[in-house]
């Protein structure tokens, strides 16, 4: 039987109207701090903490409920004689039900500039103490992190005299869900402000709830979309959604893959489009307005990018719109849109219509890459260098003949796309532009008949990049009869001389980037 209440709430969301109930259920109601004032403040009748205790509140409010009479009154068994005969002999009256949740340690570091010392004094410490006390002895204690629970709890107490046993059990197990997250949450910053980013014997992760999902990858399968605590301005969780039905899993996934790509464009200075399909690029185009990268991304693939998804760097305006509204899209995403262009788009009833100002900034440096295994996480650092250690002095030249400086931007520009396509991956470019893209094949001759296949006569004079080394000879030999004019790879096979003497047969220069970027 509840008859006893420890209140004290950093959300007080409800808490005057929770309180208030329990007092008419006869429930005395102890409190600390803001809490205890704003209860009083409300008129309902309070004990202080150190009335309980006999100890007053000390360093500067760091010690209030880090007592015994506080911790035996939660922790003491019910149903066990020697406790209860102990507790009384100590003076101790049992608390029946906590309701506490945390001080904002999230909001804290989330401001702009706070300084380590503020974070730091935001870190409670009885709060988890007085939370995991009373989940522990969840038979003899209802404990209560959410107000959303509240209801259920006052709900459940008039239907059947009590709060059941199964309901206790959900709301302790939901108190360690709480606790862990919120402990994550400062390893994390603790981590962040020394610059920490190793992989760790072991790892704590915890991540907030974005939505749930109508279904996974398929529709028999439950799904949710769930974002990191930090703030990455550049990342899909950022964007808003101007138009269009919620996002599906496959649309995360593929849209994450369009701005993945995307990224690597940041330096150049000119508009970008990327299309995706199947977390796969279907067309990427670079040019110096975003009318003319659009179409060029979309001529690359027009079959393909047919119910795909298209990011773009710069402000999508009325003629790309139009463009944009010819086809079948599942998402555009864009840093911003006119007006006029917003308004072309949204005549079309489906397409999701996602704005991210911060689309062309930079991911962080240090983010890791998760990848689920049945039973086990396999954690990496994020692929960001295109060539060995990102120092061009390692891009050699490996045939006779040498890639002119034309060539060589080509063969970055085709590089930067072959390392987020799956693997294994050709990728055929020109101007510029994809022009035929293999992707996600068992063996790399197959990847390269479909990127030629894709290309058609567009192969003649494009240049080839390979996500990883080509031992053998097929491919240049395949490369050659399609009129593919440069090669560039990472090198690194045993059998590298066969391609190089192949190319030299053939006048093709080929390039050793010394990075390969297997995307599986």
């Amino acid at each position: 039987m509840i008859k006893t209440a420890l209140i004290s709430v950093s959300d007080k969301t409800g808490i005057i109207e929770f309180a208030q109930e329990l007092v008419k259920r006869g429930v005395k109601i102890i409190s600390t701090g803001g809490t205890h004032k704003a209860l009083e403040g409300a008129g309902i009748e309070v004990i202080g903490i150190s009335d309980v205790t006999g100890f007053p509140e000390c360093l500067d409010g760091r010690v209030k409920t880090l007592h015994p009479k506080i911790h035996a009154g939660l922790l003491s068994v019910r149903s066990n004689p020697e406790h209860m005969a102990q507790i009384k002999e100590l003076g101790v009256d049992t608390i029946d039900m906590v309701v506490v949740n945390l001080y904002p340690f999230k909001k804290t570091i989330s401001k702009p500039g706070v300084e380590l010392e503020e974070a730091i004094e935001n870190i409670d410490i009885g709060g988890p103490s007085m939370l995991r006390s009373a989940a522990k002895n969840y038979a003899g204690v209802v404990v209560l992190t959410d107000p959303g629970d509240y209801e259920t709890v006052l709900k459940e107490w008039d239907e059947t005299g009590d709060v059941t046993y199964d309901t206790r059990f959900y709301l302790a197990n939901k108190v360690f869900e709480h606790t862990s997250y919120y402990d994550t949450m400062i390893a994390a910053y603790m981590n962040k402000q020394r610059n920490d980013y190793s992989l760790k014997n072991t790892l704590t992760l915890t991540f907030e709830k974005v939505q749930d999902m109508r279904y996974g990858e398929n529709p028999h399968q439950k799904a949710a979309f769930y974002r990191e605590i930090s703030d990455i301005p550049c990342s899909l969780v950022a964007a808003k959604q101007l138009h269009g039905k919620e996002l599906s899993y496959n649309n995360i996934n593929d849209a994450n893959a369009a701005l993945e790509i995307l990224r690597e464009f940041n330096d150049t200075g000119k508009a970008a489009v990327v299309a995706i399909k199947h977390a796969n690029p279907c067309g990427v185009a670079v040019a110096d307005t975003i009318f003319e990268a659009y179409t060029r991304a979309y001529e690359a693939d027009p079959v393909s990018i047919f119910g795909g998804i298209v990011a773009a760097n710069r402000e999508i305006d009325a003629d790309t719109a139009k463009a944009i509204s010819s086809i079948f899209l599942e998402i555009v995403i864009a840093p911003s849109y006119t007006q006029e262009a917003l308004d072309i788009i949204q005549a079309k009833k489906n397409i999701r219509i996602l704005e991210l100002p911060e689309i062309a900034t930079d991911a962080p440096a240090n983010v890791l890459e998760m990848k689920k295994v049945l039973g086990g996480l396999l954690v990496q650092d994020a692929d960001r260098q295109l060539v060995a250690d990102g120092d061009m002095a390692n891009v050699k030249t490996v045939t006779k003949a040498a890639p002119t400086d034309a060539q060589m931007e080509t063969m970055l520009f085709g590089m930067k796309i072959a390392k987020h396509t799956k693997s294994n991956a050709i990728v055929l470019v020109k101007d510029n532009c994809t022009v035929g893209i293999g992707p996600g094949q068992t063996n790399r001759v197959g990847a390269l008949e479909i990127a030629i296949r894709m290309a058609g006569d567009k192969a003649k004079g494009s240049i080839l990049a390979s996500d990883a080394f080509f031992p053998f000879s097929d491919c240049v030999e395949a490369a050659h009869a399609a009129g593919i004019e440069a090669i560039v790879q990472p090198g690194g096979s045993i059998r590298d001389q066969d391609s190089i003497d192949a190319c030299d047969k053939y006048g093709i220069p080929m390039v050793f980037t010394g990075a390969r970027h297997f995307k599986h």
